[in-house]
């Protein structure tokens, strides 16, 4: 399999995971100082930009920029789930599983092309 096709989805799953924790880690720390907990999250984001840069930039050989931003969400959103439930114990609820299947049908329309 061409790893300009495989390794994209792995490298955003990967990069939106870091992402999330840095988006959302500081919560658990909230006595922290605003400007540590600033800097912490960017020392994390760029574990992301590691990520992120060269699955676009393989990707772009074999997705549309439109597939690698719908990846991107997708992922971001998948992400955003495990970084709530196994940080916070926040598991999604019904109505808030049911808005990211909405928001994954979307996403298949961007892969199903013109």
């Amino acid at each position: 399999m061409n790893p300009a096709f495989l390794l994209p989805p792995l490298l955003l799953a990967g990069s939106n995971l870091f992402m999330n924790v840095a988006w959302y880690g500081h919560l658990k720390a909230p006595s922290r100082a605003l400007w540590a907990a600033i800097a912490i999250c960017w020392c994390i984001a760029l574990f992301e930009y590691c990520l992120a840069v060269p699955a676009n930039r393989m990707g772009a050989q074999a997705y549309s920029l439109a597939q690698l931003k719908t990846m991107q969400e997708v992922f971001s959103l998948l992400g955003f789930v495990v970084v709530a439930w196994v940080m916070f114990g926040q598991k999604p609820g019904l109505s808030q599983l049911a808005g990211f299947a909405l928001i994954i049908a979307g996403a298949a329309l961007v892969f199903r092309g013109n």
